[in-house]
């Protein structure tokens, strides 16, 4: 831009500097004065009065790029391509003025004037309009060219581009810009543009709130698209920020320049390949246009674009082929404002101005003029479209209001008396009354500027949609407001939007599907963090969020469900009475209990009988009673562990087991010396009487309790949840507290086991009809290859299987001791009872 303006100006100096010796010499006679160089700019619009106001609008959109030769003076520029829009933007400022210049309050008898120059859309042309606002259409000014500006005050221009290249011209001379529609939060800095305002928002607000729009319909994977401007690339900046903050990644971002076709070219192609289904278009309404125009000529439809309040409700855009494309568009658009009689005066006031021309009106026959010969109607075609949509001219109209209202207070105007004529109005006086000013506008809206010299952030969110007639519509579908509190500030009625291709259903628009509870997001390397793997989590892991990051361990009394998104409490594995293996072993317990109650009934019938006798029926008795303990005390190892039963179940066991085992060795030793008893000069049965064998099974039994006590008082069995033998339950075990007292007990039983089996193998063949000891040997084979080889199959059993081994352990060896035994016994006894003779008995020895 400013190479442009400095070949413009060169080539004014090359044209008009140098003159020829008669006009130096002319000079040198003549006092100088302050001219133009060159021709004069002319406003398309003006009008006198005691205060004047510039305007500048882009009322024609294209202007030629000119040829700068450098030979010759550069001819003048040329526009085409009426943009009405613009056009109604200046009409409204007149509006403006005429209304404020018939009121008797605000300004009763000073009249506003105005200059509106067109810009064609073209900094080049801003800069010309710019500096004739300031100088005037004066060709000389006397002597000084010091003197005050033209206007006291400049309404425009429409794009951020084109203002800045306003705003800094005027700068140094403190004329104020205030502006209806450059939104480009560059303009905020107060040091570079002190005297510049706006009546409307920074795209500060906008760019954020674009960003929040996208994140809460989810769109997590955009494109995004801006005009290669400082309005494009600041508010993009921002826009691009503030996604990142909110979790959503940009695929793409392209800019391109509304001279630029192959840049142009570009983009539709990386929009086309892109597999983001939504695109946020921060664009000027004509960059927009272009945009439209290839992606039509491409078909590329579809697409939920999201854009701001430069094209979002543009009527220019409202094409037949043009809802293909933008259907369904979402953005953000400035606020609707009611004026009362500018809609009147944009239509009807402009066809009587313009072309001299007044409706007919069907209840009076009223005579209308003729209208003007040879009117160019074509570029005036639909002139009224978006009329009632009065967006931007609302802001036009406040800007008009905000600089008659810094009047009032420069000129002390009042009803009765009037303005203070002789105050000379001074454009730095305009400043800091614009910046005081506050003030409510006949349609309810309040008016006031910030300290970056703009008004506050009110948006309306409408939906691109086709209405019953077959009409596009911009229909508002929410708002957002900064100056509401956080939370509050945005509002959507979701169920009004209607989505691109016409649809009710949202649009989805992600990198990688969400990741569901249960998983957790893994980044795709090289690419953005939208784009990710979803990956089960671990065994006892889980997330119960979508998208999460990681999983969580559960607590370690808990554990992952099988959708691994809850924690649920671990199976508590223990042995039940009521399973299958727990049933089975108490029916083996019971019928074990119950065949040793039967067995000591048989005993109890026959005590007298020889054979009952013979045996050492005390000892049996004994022998039967323990046995019964021994079965009945595998009960406390199934069921749910307690303090209690994790105490008694080893000790009682170890006891009935050793006083099993006591009566055992009691019978041997009573075999044994039964024997030594028979050979002549021998008495050894008086040494091991009835009373001895008691004393001995006592002895060896309180052996027992006695380790038993010391086990429960230094370091007893107790319940204990064991967690690391399974991951997904917890064994609910007996702990043995002291490993050593339980091997003790055991080892004990093995040794009192050990000693039976050797005294009875020494005595298996005695010569005795019914020597118990070749059965008694027999039984404590049994007992010992039980409990040998439940050592290995203790240690190795995981959970309940360890007590199921235990308790089998113990009822086989007790199956053992009872069948090896007492079955013999019991045979002859119920089958055989004339062998239970004292005459059989003898008569066997005595053949023996």
């Amino acid at each position: 831009m400013s190479v442009i303006v400095r070949q413009i100006f060169m080539g004014l100096l090359l044209t008009f500097g140098a003159v020829d010796g008669a006009a130096d010499e002319a000079a040198n006679r003549e006092p100088p004065l302050c001219q133009i160089l060159g021709s004069l700019e002319l406003p398309l619009l003006s009008k006198e009065g005691d205060v004047m106001i510039g305007g500048a609008f882009s009322i024609h959109s294209k202007i030629p790029e000119p040829t700068l030769s450098f030979t010759e003076k550069p001819t003048r520029l040329t526009c085409s391509s009426v943009n009405l829009r613009e056009f109604r933007f200046a009409q409204t400022m007149i509006f403006a003025i005429e209304e404020i210049n018939k009121s008797d309050f605000l300004l009763p008898n000073v009249s506003i004037g105005y200059r509106v120059y067109d810009n064609c859309g073209s900094t080049l042309s801003s800069m010309r309009a710019v500096m004739a606002l300031m100088n005037g259409d004066e060709l000389t000014v006397g002597k000084s060219c010091s003197s005050q500006s033209a206007v006291h005050a400049i309404i425009g221009e429409s794009e951020s581009s084109s203002t800045i290249v306003l705003s800094r011209t005027t700068g140094p001379f403190q004329i104020p810009v205030i502006s209806h529609s450059a939104t480009c939060e560059c303009l905020s800095n107060r040091n570079e543009y002190p005297s510049f305002f706006r009546t409307i928002a920074s795209d500060l607000h906008q760019s954020r709130a674009l960003a929040q729009l996208v994140k809460h319909f989810g769109w997590t994977w955009v494109g995004a698209v801006n005009s290669d401007s400082e309005y494009g690339n600041n508010g993009m900046a921002i826009f691009l920020a503030a996604a990142q903050e909110e979790g959503v990644c940009v695929a793409y971002t392209e800019k391109f320049h509304r001279e630029e076709p192959e840049k142009l070219l570009k983009v539709v192609e990386v929009i086309r390949k892109s597999t983001a289904r939504v695109i946020v278009g921060f664009l000027a309404h004509v960059e927009m246009n272009n945009l439209l125009e290839q992606l039509s000529l491409h078909n590329i439809t579809g697409l939920q674009f999201v854009g701001v309040e430069a094209w979002i409700t543009a009527d220019s855009l409202v094409t037949p082929t043009s809802f293909s494309v933008l259907g369904g568009s979402l953005g953000f658009a400035v606020q609707k404002a009611n004026i009362s009689g500018l809609d009147d005066f944009l239509i009807k006031d402009f066809w009587e101005t313009e072309f001299k021309c007044k409706e007919t009106n069907g209840s009076t026959m009223t005579e209308t003029q003729h209208c003007k010969d040879k009117n160019d109607l074509i570029d005036l075609i639909n002139y009224d479209d978006d009329v009632a949509e009065l967006r931007y001219s609302s802001n036009i109209y406040k800007a008009v209001y905000a600089v008659a209202h810094s009047l009032h207070i420069i000129l002390k105007c009042f009803k009765s008396q009037g303005c203070d004529h002789t105050v000379k109005v001074t454009p730095w006086q305009m400043v800091e009354c614009l910046k005081q000013v506050n003030f409510t506008i006949k349609n309810g809206d309040q008016v006031w500027f910030d300290s970056t010299g703009a008004a506050v952030a009110r948006y309306e969110v409408v939906n691109w949609q086709r209405g019953s007639d077959d009409s596009i519509q911009f229909k508002p579908v929410g708002y957002y407001d900064a100056s509401l509190p956080p939370g509050q500030k945005f509002v959507l009625e979701t169920k009004a939007i209607i989505w691109p291709g016409e649809k009710r259903e949202l649009p989805v628009s992600v990198c990688s599907e969400s990741c569901h509870p249960g998983t957790y997001k893994v980044l795709q390397k090289g690419k953005p963090v939208c784009c990710y793997d979803c990956i089960p989590c671990a065994e006892g892991e889980i997330s119960n969020c979508t998208d999460s990051n990681d999983c969580k361990k559960c607590p370690e009394e808990y554990w992952s469900n099988q959708n691994r998104d809850a924690c649920v409490l671990k199976n508590v594995e223990f042995l039940y009475f009521t399973e299958v293996m727990g049933i089975i072993l108490v029916f083996f317990t019971l019928f074990g209990a119950l065949l040793t109650l039967i067995v000591a009934t048989i005993f109890l019938r026959n005590k007298d009988s020889p054979l009952v006798k013979a045996n050492n029926s005390e000892l049996s008795f004994l022998l039967l009673f323990s046995l019964t303990l021994c079965f009945l005390c595998s009960l406390n190892f199934i069921g749910q562990p307690s303090e209690w039963s994790c105490m008694l179940r080893h000790t009682a066991f170890g006891i009935t087991f050793v006083l099993c085992i006591s009566c055992v060795l009691g019978k041997t030793i009573v075999v044994l010396m039964a024997f030594r008893a028979t050979l002549p000069g021998r008495n050894v049965m008086k040494w091991f009487g009835p009373a001895q064998q008691r004393l001995t099974v006592l002895m060896f039994t309180l052996i027992q309790v006695l380790i038993c006590i010391l086990w429960l008082i230094m370091n007893p069995p107790f319940p204990f949840k064991n967690m690391k033998h399974y991951k997904d339950k917890i064994i609910l075990e007996c702990a043995l507290g002291s490993p050593v007292g339980f091997w003790v007990v055991l080892g004990y039983i093995g040794l009192l086991a050990v000693l039976c089996f050797v005294l009875a193998f020494l005595a298996r063949k005695l010569p005795d009809n019914f020597n118990e000891a070749k059965f008694i040997t027999f039984s404590m084979l049994i007992f010992c290859a039980v409990w040998i080889t439940f050592i290995p199959a203790y240690v190795s059993s995981p959970g309940k299987f360890t007590v199921a081994v235990e308790i089998f352990a113990i009822l086989a060896s007790s199956y053992g001791l009872l069948l090896s035994i007492f079955a013999p016994k019991c045979f002859i006894i119920v089958f055989k009872p004339k062998l239970n003779t004292k005459k059989h008995l003898m008569g066997k020895m005595g053949s023996n």
